[in-house]
């Protein structure tokens, strides 16, 4: 007998950015630690066909999964909080869902039918579920529908979700902003009652509230909200701000959302166990240390852009028990002569130059990585800051002063990065870069294998360029070791400088491998050299 999945659907009003990403997370993690398999989707109602075109500035981070898949960085949080590996298929975008029923159309599949919005594309919507839900043999699947209820580019997805209802067990949770305005000092309940109305026009009726606001909600208003929204005071749930995200999950168990969620399921809690996870969060509110990281980039803008890496450090904080205080360095005005390295870097316990594209500031990130090397300062490059990190060393140790990446400047006498040789002949931008996990074969006895434990381990990689095999020697006998390669021996994937406290670069993303309680270890040793626990 097939097992009867249900199915959790988070949906968004007012605003976005209200944090339903975290809310799912969150209630998928309480769920899980309550012994059910549960597994998540997120619904991204643009029309790109995946996340790996669009600009971190005005998305946030492209988040890339194991096999390839470039998504919303969404699916980077279910992934960290719930400690699984999630697929393509656990993100839908309106141009996947068209794409495929286009692709049956021109097949001939609905055999002459007139292909429409209902029912084609939301019965392929549905389909998507459902086969998602068998795939990982689901006892839960959470879908959360980015954007707000009212945006046009939603109402596809709600009717398919609306559908579902009448055929499974569905219930819907929905998230809204509670807001207090200064001059009157209260918080307004009007843009819920708007937005919950919005939804019920749709055809769905929400079954809980998650109510958004600067502090918890006051009595009253939990009873105005259930009044004028007609759901029940107890599924009024608060959801104040947070200093700390990894908090939530106790903030909604305290309100009992597991208990109430899983009743209107009609399921039983088999096991509890948060112990670990509670650990975590006493440790980051009772440390006492802080260590003071620089962030170089230039997305600094929408510190989204490196949401991955933020969660990084602060899981591996938690984990040796310091604060984090990040500094964000815009490496244009280094580049420009507005500050120096020194004095932007002044104070700083370690240095990260994340991932990016193109040359704007990457003269000042390179003056950074020199900064990191000549004064012992821990440093870890990400992607792009292993290449860059290659460029300083060649140029100013191993003397090759024009050295550079084709990338930057395709005339440099000494490339020491170029284009990938399968890269050449491709055109299109969309899914084309080298993606997803890949193995990593670790040199034994190095810094590498110290950290990881292992010689061989599977980490995600986004990149065109790589390092040029051909100077490998000329840059190991000054120093540097590259401790470790892919399966060929010909594309360098780590890199290391012994006798420094810490100076490594990858040419994968190890922050797209952390989870909340298990960090990366290139990220947690990084934070163990920044806050002098090295040992």
């Amino acid at each position: 007998m097939q097992k009867k999945t249900k199915f959790i659907v988070v949906t968004g009003g007012v605003i976005s950015g209200l944090g339903k990403g975290i809310f799912t997370a969150s209630l998928g993690k309480l769920l899980q630690s309550k012994g059910f398999n549960v597994v998540p989707i997120k619904i991204d109602p643009y029309m790109n066909v995946d996340a790996g075109t669009m600009n971190p500035i005005e998305h946030g981070e492209v988040f890339v999964l194991d096999d390839g898949g470039e998504v919303d960085m969404d699916l980077g949080n279910y992934e960290r909080f719930l400690d699984i590996t999630l697929r393509s298929e656990n993100n839908i975008t309106t141009g996947k869902i068209y794409h495929k029923v286009i692709d049956k159309e021109r097949e001939g599949k609905y055999l002459g039918k007139t292909v429409q919005i209902i029912p084609h594309i939301t019965d392929e919507v549905q389909s998507w579920f459902k086969k998602v839900a068998a795939s990982y043999d689901a006892d839960i699947v959470l879908i959360e529908i980015g954007g707000t209820v009212g945006d046009i580019e939603n109402l596809v997805f709600l009717e398919a979700c609306r559908q579902l209802s009448m055929k499974d067990d569905v219930i819907f949770v929905h998230c809204t902003l509670v807001p207090v305005m200064n001059v009157v000092g209260e918080q307004k309940t009007k843009p819920t009652q708007q937005s919950v109305q919005k939804l019920r026009e749709i055809g769905i009726m929400p079954d809980f509230l998650y109510c958004r606001s600067a502090e918890p909600l006051k009595q009253k208003i939990k009873e105005k909200i259930s009044l004028f929204c007609g759901i029940p005071e107890g599924n009024v749930i608060s959801g104040p701000d947070v200093d700390n995200i990894y908090r939530v999950p106790l903030l909604l168990e305290d309100e009992g959302v597991t208990r109430k969620v899983l009743d209107k399921l009609g399921l039983q809690a088999t096991k509890k166990d948060m112990k670990d996870w509670e650990e975590l969060v006493r440790n980051i509110s009772c440390a006492k240390r802080t260590v003071n990281i620089a962030i170089t980039g230039k997305y600094t803008e929408l510190h989204d852009s490196y949401v991955s890496i933020m969660e990084s450090l602060k899981s591996s904080c938690g984990n040796v028990g310091v604060k984090m205080n990040v500094r964000w360095i815009e490496t244009t005005d280094i580049e420009n002569k507005k500050v120096s390295a020194k004095e932007a870097l002044e104070g700083i316990d370690g240095i990260i130059v994340p991932g990016g594209f193109g040359p704007r500031g990457t003269e000042g990130k390179i003056e950074c990585i020199r900064y990191a090397r000549e004064n012992n300062i821990p440093f870890l490059g990400l992607c792009y800051g292993f290449q860059l990190a290659t460029i300083e060393f060649a140029r100013n140790v191993c003397g090759m002063k024009d050295a550079n990446s084709t990338e930057i400047n395709e005339k440099t006498q000494h490339p020491v990065i170029d284009l990938l040789p399968e890269q050449r002949k491709i055109y299109k931008k969309g899914g084309t870069m080298r993606l997803g996990g890949h193995d990593v074969i670790i040199k034994s006895g190095t810094k590498a294998h110290k950290i990881y434990g292992a010689l061989k381990v599977r980490e995600r990689f986004r990149h065109r360029w790589e390092f040029v095999p051909n100077y490998k020697e000329k840059i190991e006998c000054k120093g540097i070791v590259f401790s470790g390669h892919d399966s060929s021996g010909e594309i360098m994937q780590i890199l290391e400088l012994p006798g420094h406290r810490f100076f490594m670069a990858s040419q994968f993303h190890p922050e797209f491998t952390t989870r909340v309680l298990k960090p990366n270890p290139l990220f947690l040793n990084f934070i163990k050299a920044s806050a002098g626990k090295e040992q």
